[in-house]
């Protein structure tokens, strides 16, 4: 219990506990309309593609400021972002081959720059492999302001069209024959998700920021049919998942943060999957098994 209440009274972890808890809400929010429009795969494209953006902006710069290399990572993830979109608006390709495509090409660059600035003859491009696989351990009090700061800007925004994304989400079609216009709303939002991924890179990770973007929406999704408990749902989760992956993290020695943060929020999602009443597996198991029962009663009582 003292080892407990020492780690919760680390100035280290706090700060660390903070940047995921903030992350994971950013993430749920998001991605539960990532998951409705059904481009849950987005991030996964996003997230690869920034990785290029890191290694030029260092390249250019010479710079390892985590404002620097985020910045790089944002142009490029929008770069990729706006690729795949002309692609599915302009060509037969569908929205998964071109998300494969791009997502393949720019990580591909990333790995290239990223070997290219090891064989350099200096060290001073050590540490620019955090943002692979993240390093959550790494963040700073300003790191965690300047989520906090991206997130309330993010969050603002969702409730500022809160009316026109929930439409555009559930019934893109209707919305643009009251006067919404779709492409405007899909580049917001497209925008929105690419802020979030871009956030959560130093974190988590190039590799692992699409399960973060996902998972609490996707387990979200399993308690609830309203959109605003559903995203409530997906923020708590994710905050929670955060904070907690940083405490086992924490308490155990060599566990990386980023990871443990994942599987705690995955291990939400398979309860969730499994148990949630209504949509969960094994409450719909039962429903059939009952309903099969009903079904051979009222049948015998017929006969």
């Amino acid at each position: 219990m003292e080892t407990l209440i020492l780690l919760l009274t680390d100035y280290t972890f706090q700060t660390v506990a903070m940047g995921s808890a903030l992350l994971g809400i950013i993430s749920g929010v998001l991605g539960s309309f990532a998951v409705l429009r059904r481009q849950s795969l987005l991030g996964d494209g996003v997230s690869h593609a920034a990785l290029p953006g890191v290694v030029i902006a260092f390249l250019l710069t010479g710079s390892k400021d985590t404002e620097i290399l985020l910045l790089g990572a944002l142009l490029t993830g929008l770069s990729a972002t706006l690729i795949i979109m002309s692609i599915v608006r302009y060509s037969r390709i569908k929205f998964d081959s071109a998300l494969a495509l791009i997502m393949s090409v720019f990580f591909g660059l990333g790995l290239v720059l990223l070997t290219y600035t090891q064989r350099m003859p200096n060290a001073h491009q050590a540490g620019l492999k955090r943002f692979i696989y993240g390093q959550a351990s790494t963040l700073l009090q300003r790191d965690v302001v300047m989520m906090a700061v991206c997130g309330i800007v993010l969050l603002t925004v969702v409730v500022l069209f809160w009316k026109e994304f929930k439409l555009y989400s559930f019934n893109p079609e209707f919305a643009e024959t009251i006067g919404f216009s779709g492409k405007i709303l899909n580049i917001i939002l497209s925008l929105l998700v690419v802020l979030a991924i871009i956030i959560g890179l130093q974190t988590v990770g190039v590799v692992l920021m699409s399960a973060m973007l996902i998972a609490p929406a996707v387990a979200a999704r399993q308690w609830s049919n309203r959109l605003w408990l559903m995203v409530v749902l997906a923020a708590v989760f994710g905050a929670v998942s955060g904070v907690v992956g940083t405490l086992f993290s924490s308490a155990f020695v060599k566990l990386p943060t980023g990871p443990v943060i994942v599987v705690c929020i995955t291990t939400i999602t398979i309860f969730s999957l499994l148990f949630a009443p209504n949509r969960g597996i094994l409450h719909r198991i039962y429903l059939r098994r009952k309903n099969r029962v009903q079904f051979k009663l009222n049948g015998g009582a017929n006969l």
